[in-house]
C-alpha cells in the first residue's frame, strides 16, 4: 500500500542587496518561511518562522523596508539546517508535492543548501503554480500572486510579502484553479477560448 499524498504550499522571503553596491559573491538567502500543509485539499497544518542567513547575516535597508522585517526578528529565527530537517519530517511519511508561486523558492532553497553543504533531500514533485495558471488561462505574461487571486474577485490572505500569508494565498488559488479544471472537464464543458466568467464560476461553486 502506497503512502498517502499531500501538498506543501511554500513561500520564502529572501535577502536582497541595496540598489547599488551589491556585495561580492552575494546570493539570496532565505530569511522567512511559510508552509501550508494540505491533504485532500484541506489544511491540516501551517508553519511560519524567520530564518537566519549565514553568509550575509546583516539585512540591507532595502530588504528591511521592502519586506517590513527587522534585523532582530531574523537573528532569532531558525537555522537553515532546522528548516531542512522540518521539510524532511513533513515529507517522510507522505508522497509530497510542493507547490510554489514561481520557480525561485525551490531554486533558492537548493542553492542555500548547496552553499551550506546541507543535503537537498526532497524527491517529490514540484509545481510552479504561476505557470499552471498561465497555461490554464492563456495569459501571455506571468502573473503576480496577488494579481492572480484578484482576477478571481478575491483578495490575498493577510499581508503580501509575508511568507505564510503568501503560502496561504497560493493554496487558495490552487483550489480555485483545480475547481475550474473540474468545471471545464464536465460533460457540458467550456473551452478556454470562451474565456469563462470567473465570477459566475465562483458563485456557482463557492
Amino acid at each position: 500500500m502506497g503512502k498517502e499524498s499531500q501538498h506543501l504550499f511554500i513561500d520564502f522571503e529572501f535577502t536582497m542587496p541595496e540598489q547599488k553596491g551589491r556585495p561580492k559573491g552575494f546570493f539570496p538567502e532565505i530569511i522567512e518561511v511559510g508552509i501550508v500543509v494540505a491533504r485532500n485539499y484541506k489544511v491540516i497544518d501551517t508553519f511560519s518562522s524567520y530564518v537566519r542567513p549565514q553568509h550575509f547575516p546583516t539585512l540591507t535597508n532595502r530588504c528591511k523596508t521592502f519586506l517590513s522585517i527587522e534585523q532582530q526578528s531574523v537573528d532569532s529565527g531558525i537555522t537553515l539546517q532546522e528548516l531542512a530537517d522540518l521539510f524532511k519530517n513533513y515529507c517522510k511519511n507522505y508522497e509530497t508535492t510542493v507547490v510554489t508561486w514561481g520557480n525561485m523558492d525551490m531554486k533558492v532553497l537548493r542553492q542555500n543548501c548547496q552553499k551550506a553543504r546541507i543535503p537537498f533531500t526532497f524527491k517529490g514533485e514540484q509545481v510552479d503554480l504561476s505557470m499552471e495558471y498561465k497555461k490554464f488561462f492563456g495569459d501571455r505574461n506571468q502573473t503576480g500572486l496577488w494579481k492572480a487571486v484578484e482576477a478571481y474577485g478575491k483578495k490575498g490572505t493577510g499581508t503580501h510579502h509575508r511568507a505564510l500569508d503568501d503560502a496561504m494565498t497560493t493554496y487558495n488559488i490552487f483550489k480555485l484553479v483545480e475547481k475550474d479544471k473540474s468545471y471545464l472537464s464536465s460533460p457540458a464543458k467550456t473551452t478556454i477560448g470562451d474565456r469563462i466568467d470567473l465570477s459566475k464560476v465562483l458563485n456557482k461553486f463557492a
